[in-house]
């Protein structure tokens, strides 16, 4: 049988040892417990107590699990320390297990050599392609990612919300999840409309052509600037919005177009890096389809609701928690119309339609408003949950790249100024090869790069992107990760131009050769795939798989470095199973991270 996740299964080994164990303390002790051990996981419960107790990854030199014995002080009236003594003695180990350790408060298991290398073997190159990806959880996640306004091209500033996103949904689905991805478009706000006012007034004055996002914010630019100084366009752009919000279709279908417009050049930056959205749900739908309006309807009815003295009605959360200046979310102004709130709460109640699961990737500027959306959803009873990834912004050091005036640094400039440097140093270390070739790599390793170095760090910390870090072949960066990939599939390239390919081999056999810490160590590491999609997914964060990439990759240096692969001799073909399975490993955790797995640098 080829296991998914063989750590999970030496794991599930290690808890039921605890849960026999558990049973049999209890029985001496005369406790009533009943205790049930699943995957990494042993559940105790007594008439009035109960604790989920998850099994901890120790210190390497540890072991491969920790069963902390803190929660039991509650069951058994004695510190940790003297509950592992009292069960210690009473755990039998199976016999893919060595023999358990005490460790103060903690007690300790290791799997043994011969069996983890072998299953891992087995399951990485019989899976493959899908050796990371866990079974079909049946559950619909809606995951919402990007949604910028579409008057002007994506900003370096908030690159980091489609990259981070569209790595979610990635690792999302490989553990099983059936992932939805959506892009909101706000095709109703201020901003659209002016936008569509300067487009339609551009009079034979419209910026010179070329990518369309880049187009319309000139178009947006010019329309902003005359509105402040002119009331009669400032007073159409109002106008225009009333008719709009109202639901007047006749003004917000034509006005439409230079936001579509918007988009499409947006969709292009993006497509480079390798996302796209399954949807784009656009704004309006919900005030023609007069959503907007039931949503209203039923704020106007709630307890919460208080009229502000311009005539608008707002809810009132103070008694939730806001505090301050904003314990009011205004849902109506006094001429009757939406607000970009109120919108939003009818997408999230036709989204929750959609799916099991809402995840909202977000700018950490819009805490406040998903808090407000959420009390809002919650007024209105529509048991809608919204699961909110927040973000910190990125920046650039200055001086690093020339900006487009009065638009800042956007993210086709980093990647083009990514892809160019790649271009160059591939050309500078790689004279012999042809100008496609240089390209392709140029592309895989430059927007490598620029992924990977915004999805290393964690989201809630802010970051400055610094090419240095991201291009550095020996630091914790793409090219390392990717050139751990290229190297080993110069290894197995290398085993077939001499004649003595990697074949097929009993797992078992080549689990009694590989002995090696470094080839223990690997084999460590390659385990960890699968176990690690799935932390990244239920805890929604992807830089702790780009941490286990770069592990990963060094954990395969180490390899490469401290043992001989082609000139092994009688351990040659047992070696080469490694390789393959590293491969297969590297190149399943790029794509999981949205990066390519490139056969040549």
């Amino acid at each position: 049988m080829v296991l998914r996740d063989p750590v999970s299964y030496f794991a599930d080994l290690a808890s039921r040892a605890v849960v026999r164990g558990m049973e049999e303390l209890s029985e001496e002790g005369w406790r009533d417990l009943v205790v049930r051990g699943e995957g990494e996981t042993v559940s105790v419960d007594s008439d009035d107590l109960s604790a989920d107790i998850s099994l901890e990854v120790p210190p390497v030199e540890h072991g491969d699990f920790a069963f902390p014995c803190f929660q039991l002080t509650r069951f058994f009236g004695a510190p940790p320390d003297n509950v592992a003594f009292q069960l210690f003695p009473l755990l039998e180990a199976p016999d893919d297990l060595e023999p358990p350790q005490l460790a103060g408060p903690y007690i300790n298991f290791a799997i043994r050599s011969e069996r983890l290398v072998e299953e891992t073997l087995r399951s990485a190159l019989e899976l493959g392609d899908a050796y990371g990806s866990l079974a079909d959880r049946r559950t619909r996640v809606v995951l919402e990612h990007t949604s910028a306004n579409p008057n002007g091209p994506l900003h370096v500033g908030r690159a980091r919300n489609p990259i981070l996103g569209d790595a979610l949904a990635r690792v999302m689905r490989m553990a099983g999840y059936q992932v939805t991805t959506q892009y909101y478009l706000n095709d109703m706000g201020r901003q659209v409309v002016l936008l569509y006012w300067g487009w339609s007034h551009s009079q034979g004055n419209a910026p010179p052509g070329g990518k369309r996002d880049h187009v319309v914010v000139g178009h947006y630019q010019r329309a902003n600037q005359l509105a402040e100084e002119d009331d009669g366009v400032d007073a159409q752009v109002r106008e225009m919005m009333a008719r709009r919000e109202a639901g007047d279709r006749e003004a917000i279908e034509p006005s439409r177009e230079p936001a579509l417009m918007g988009l499409e050049g947006i969709q292009e930056s993006l497509a480079r890096l390798g996302i796209h959205h399954d949807q784009v749900v656009s704004e309006s739908t919900f005030v023609l389809d007069g959503s907007v309006g039931n949503v209203i309807e039923r704020l106007v009815a709630s307890e919460y609701t208080v009229e502000e003295e311009d005539g608008a009605l707002a809810l009132e959360l103070e008694s939730f928690g806001v505090q301050g200046r904003n314990t009011k979310l205004v849902f109506r102004r006094k001429d009757g119309t939406s607000l970009y709130t109120t919108r939003d709460l009818a997408y999230h109640i036709w989204k929750d339609a959609q799916g099991d699961r809402l995840v909202n990737v977000l700018g950490e500027d819009h805490k406040l408003e998903a808090r407000q959306l959420q009390h809002a959803l919650d007024i209105m009873d529509t048991g809608v949950r919204v699961e909110p990834v927040f973000y910190a912004f990125v920046s650039l050091p200055e001086g690093k790249m020339s900006t487009r005036e009065g638009r800042g640094v956007l993210l086709d400039d980093l990647m083009d100024e990514a892809v160019g440097r790649a271009r160059q140093d591939t050309r500078e270390r790689r004279p012999e090869l042809d100008e496609a070739t240089v390209e392709g790599i140029a592309r895989a390793v430059g927007l490598g790069a620029v992924r990977y170095n915004i999805m290393r760090v964690q989201p809630e910390k802010s970051m400055v992107f610094q090419w240095e870090e991201a291009l550095n072949i020996e630091g914790a960066s793409a090219p390392f990760i990717q050139y751990s990939h290229t190297r080993a599939c110069s290894i197995l390239r290398k085993a077939e131009e001499e004649g003595e390919p990697a074949r097929a081999m009993d797992p078992v056999e080549a689990s009694r050769a590989l002995t090696h810490p470094s080839e223990l160590t690997l084999a460590r590491h390659l385990a960890r795939l699968p176990r690690t999609i799935d932390r990244c997914a239920e805890e929604r964060k992807v830089h702790t798989l780009a941490a286990y990439a770069n592990s990963l990759a060094s954990a395969f240096n180490a390899f490469y470095r401290d043992v001989p692969v082609l000139q092994a001799g009688d351990l040659r073909q047992a070696r080469l199973q490694m390789v393959m399975a590293s491969r297969i490993a590297l190149a399943n955790t790029l794509r999981a991270l949205g990066m390519d797995a490139p056969e040549q640098m």
